[in-house]
């Protein structure tokens, strides 16, 4: 079975390599050229992988261009992966494979479609989540599932990074049996459900801001909602310093600290403890953006 991979994130990067040591080399891989890499904050550079196991690198802009269209179509490809791609695969180049396109979705579909589903999962508390590998449609996400996983997480405490770690591990586990299936002909296309439709907004770096006056639930969840491999949350010392965060616990014990929202309560050693809007506090564990912390009972701001 002749395949296409396109991808240039780290769950593009484990499936390649996950496909490739079951035998399952692609023809052609298409990613971003290395200077676009920037725009995306969990870029990989796929030609190393590539390049171990043979693969010619197709380096495209434009998913659609007509360049980019005839490259692929001259390889014949029976399937296309679109695994860890943020652009739209027109109906043009969805018509080049003879079986179908196969794209990639870090929620358990039709939950959760569109854009930013890991940082929305942890804001939304989410506990029950999954992995999709569905037929690229029309629509946002709305194609038949090809292969899926569910697995469950704690809302309290999960991060961005176990998130992505835990769909890149899925994506990885899911994809070589689902391309023995199908090269034995058997091509699993279950349709989505009508019910428990969802669909996230983008997020933008600037949705990481944090606002002190807000609840310490509503913050510690933001700080796990926007950390690695994505920018993570910021605020800005008193001097206009932005200060990333991007490691968080709930202080103990509650009720101990009172102070004003966005004002350091306390410092030891690299963690700081910051009061929030209904009178708790979280402690800073990871940060970056300044040589020390924030001094001892100045506040953070909402604004440089």
């Amino acid at each position: 079975m002749k395949i296409v991979f396109v991808g240039a994130v780290e769950s593009s990067l484990g499936a390649l390599i996950s496909i490739c040591a079951a035998g399952h080399v692609p023809d052609l891989v298409m990613t971003v050229p290395p200077h676009l890499g920037k725009r995306h904050s969990d870029y990989v550079d796929l030609t190393p992988t590539a390049k171990k196991y043979g693969v010619p690198v197709l380096y495209t802009e434009q998913t659609n261009a007509p360049e980019t269209l005839r490259q692929i179509a001259d390889h014949k490809p029976d399937l296309i992966l679109v695994i860890g791609w943020s652009q739209i695969c027109g109906p043009e180049f969805r018509a080049i494979p003879r079986i179908g396109s196969i794209g990639f979705h870090p929620s358990a579909l039709p939950r959760l479609r569109g854009r930013g589903v890991i940082p929305w999962s942890v804001l939304m508390q989410e506990s029950s989540v999954g992995s999709s590998l569905f037929w690229l449609g029309e629509g946002a996400d709305d194609g038949p599932i090809a292969a899926q996983a569910r697995y469950a997480v704690d809302p309290e405490t999960v991060t961005a990074r176990e998130l992505y770690d835990r769909a890149l591990r899925a994506v990885s586990g899911l994809l070589p049996p689902l391309l023995n299936q199908i090269t034995e002909g058997d091509i699993p296309a279950e349709p989505q459900s009508t019910q428990g439709v969802s669909l996230c907004a983008r997020r933008r770096p600037e949705d990481g801001q944090i606002d002190w006056t807000q609840p310490a639930a509503d913050i510690h969840r933001l700080i796990r909602a926007s950390g690695p491999p994505y920018p993570g949350a910021y605020t800005f010392a008193s001097d206009g310093t932005r200060i990333v965060m991007t490691g968080v616990r709930h202080t103990q014990p509650q009720g101990y600290y009172i102070g004003l929202p966005g004002q350091i309560q306390a410092i030891d050693d690299q963690v700081f403890t910051v009061a929030c809007g209904d009178g708790r506090c979280i402690d800073i564990l990871e940060w970056s953006g300044a040589e020390k912390p924030p001094a001892l009972h100045t506040k953070l701001r909402n604004q440089q």
